[in-house]
């Protein structure tokens, strides 16, 4: 299991924190504790950023033209230069989750795993990462938090709501205080999804000490990472 965020590598149990680029070489240093094998990246948002389409009623037929169909969507959506790699989930009615990575960044990490032997098996956001292992186990509609420490206690990251499904999903590069998250993020996003009868009863904060008050019941996730997970 490899975590890797902008300030951390946590893998095989230990945390090594970054300061500065992420460069191959210091992801070379990370890794190089790890037993041979194979591995499953879980990374920060910004660097797998994801979209969630909805109404799409129609998609072409045949591999090759959905994939470069959900390319240009991804890329078209979130008006990105380059060349990306692109996953697609099938999320029914009419919805589809979309994950994407600079191709230049995903063969830099795909190389560097193949170098020290433990090549990549999985790769996803932390957002999903998170999603997929609360939303199934919730009873009520809820809200995730996926946040990522910047400067002077502010955090980047995702909100991610569900009722019987995946209902918003929204995503900052800006840092923001807590203070802003709630008023600016979760609030409005709340409201929004209030107009479907999808209001969220709890929402779920990863990645911060601690949280202010806030309309929308709040609990702190513990930030536990497990050392190695099934494939």
């Amino acid at each position: 299991m490899v975590w890797l965020e902008p300030h951390r590598v946590h893998a095989g149990g230990q945390t090594r924190s970054i300061s500065g680029p992420l460069t191959e070489d210091v992801l070379i240093m990370a890794l190089q504790g790890l037993p041979a094998g194979p591995t499953h990246w879980v990374v920060d948002d910004a660097w797998i950023p994801s979209v969630l389409l909805r109404d799409i009623v129609e998609i072409p037929a045949g591999s090759e033209a959905r994939e470069a169909f959900f390319k240009w969507r991804f890329g078209q959506t979130l008006a990105l230069e380059g060349p990306q790699a692109v996953q697609s989930l099938s999320l029914g009615e009419n919805a589809w989750l979309l994950a994407g990575i600079p191709e230049a960044l995903r063969e830099s990490w795909l190389q560097v795993s193949l170098t020290l032997g433990r090549p990549i098996r999985s790769l996803q956001p932390r957002w999903l990462w998170l999603y997929n292992r609360l939303a199934a186990s919730r009873e009520v509609p809820g809200m995730l938090l996926s946040l990522c420490p910047a400067d002077a206690g502010t955090f980047t990251g995702t909100l991610a709501a569900w009722g019987r499904n995946l209902a918003l999903l929204r995503q900052w590069t800006e840092p923001a205080t807590p203070d802003a998250w709630i008023q600016e993020r979760v609030l409005p996003s709340s409201a929004y999804l209030q107009r479907d009868s999808r209001s969220p009863q709890e929402l779920l904060v990863w990645g911060a000490a601690e949280w202010p008050e806030c309309p929308v019941p709040a609990r702190i996730l513990r930030p536990e990472i497990p050392a190695q997970e099934a494939l």
